[in-house]
């Protein structure tokens, strides 16, 4: 084998074992994800044997300061964590294709398989489109953690639904969801984006109730669905890789499958009894207990409150509490925000 080869090997298999290093330790540290950790572990492992294999015929022909690359490839910038999977993805996935061409010449070929190289590629491609969406996802639901007003348009009783939000979000919401079960979606649309917009412009998450058509439509950050909606294997594949799915749960078991499917978050309730759903389950406090203790994503409290039992249901294990008449139903939207806002940090802390 030339040394000019070796020299391309060498530098290839040190490019991808080191970006896979980054990626493993994102997804073993940021993501606590034990099965991808150990994916991208074992392709790391896989190529370390390769180098190991040649040993010292790499090491001979290494000749870094002489390399006349070094000053090429620079720097980039990281912006967030995101970049810095794509940044790391690319520099593996690129390396893993060279090593795949190179490993297709015959004096190569008895040493390398080159298939080894390309099953790896065509691997990374899905590891890195699963990390990416996780840690996109992650952000968002990072603002699971406060007040989340469902727009029911009945409760708006004829109020302009943009008009609202905006006053939902000066009093401090973290969420909009809107919900709608009576107009058409060719009426809802024009809505939804206005609300995606004002929603995106403040920093709120905007969430849109059953409609997977509609969220995709609206460049929604993502949608919410029930336990009779469409699947959520097939909303997840629709979906854009950083928006969020939620579902509702009223036992255990429901949010157990729900987050082993892939829900980002579960809705649990209605945990007192409440106007706005007439065939609402009262699951009570007890189970929103229980669920914290079974799974590990965000709880959305829902049903029945307001400003008078609200700490109660932080107190339980809600993340995020939502509601809809304790706001729609006052007369100072705002204000009723800001009160419900103001009582779920006294009782966070």
């Amino acid at each position: 084998m030339s040394h000019q080869a070796l020299r391309i090997i060498d530098a290839n298999l040190n490019r991808s074992t080191e970006a896979l290093s980054v990626l493993e330790d994102i997804a073993r540290f940021l993501l606590d994800d034990a099965a991808m950790s150990q994916q991208l572990g074992a392709m790391r492992y896989g190529l370390a044997q390769y180098a190991l294999s040649l040993g010292t015929e790499l090491l001979s022909q290494r000749d870094t300061e002489g390399d006349v690359g070094t000053d090429v490839e620079g720097v980039s910038e990281r912006q967030d964590i995101a970049d810095t999977i794509i940044a790391n993805a690319k520099r593996t996935e690129e390396s893993l294709r060279v090593l795949e061409e190179l490993a297709k010449l015959p004096d190569i070929s008895t040493v390398v398989n080159s298939s080894d190289f390309e099953q790896a590629r065509f691997s990374l491609y899905n590891i890195e489109r699963r990390l990416l969406s996780r840690i996109l996802r992650e952000e968002k639901k990072k603002q699971l953690t406060g007040l989340y007003v469902i727009l029911d348009t009945q409760a708006l009783v004829g109020r302009d639904e943009v008009e609202v939000a905006g006053e939902i979000i000066q009093g401090g919401a973290k969420a909009i969801q809107l919900r709608d079960k009576q107009r058409s979606k060719g009426r809802l649309l024009p809505i939804a984006q206005k609300l995606q917009k004002l929603c995106a412009d403040s920093g709120v998450l905007f969430i849109i109730n059953d409609y997977l058509d509609l969220a995709l439509c609206s460049d929604a950050d993502g949608l919410h669905i029930g336990q009779e909606d469409l699947p959520l294997a097939a909303v997840r594949k629709e979906l854009a890789v950083d928006r969020i799915v939620g579902c509702s749960a009223t036992t255990v078991s429901q949010a157990i499958k729900a987050e082993g499917e892939g829900a980002d978050y579960v809705a649990v309730g209605s945990m007192f009894s409440t106007t706005t759903k007439k065939d609402a389950i009262v699951v009570g406090l007890d189970m929103l207990k229980q669920t914290k203790q079974a799974v590990s994503c965000p709880l959305v409290a829902i049903g029945g409150i307001n400003e008078n039992n609200v700490e109660q249901v932080v107190a339980a294990g809600a993340d995020s509490v939502a509601v809809i008449g304790a706001v729609l139903g006052k007369e100072n939207v705002r204000v009723a925000t800001e009160q419900l806002v103001a009582i779920i940090g006294l009782a966070r802390r």
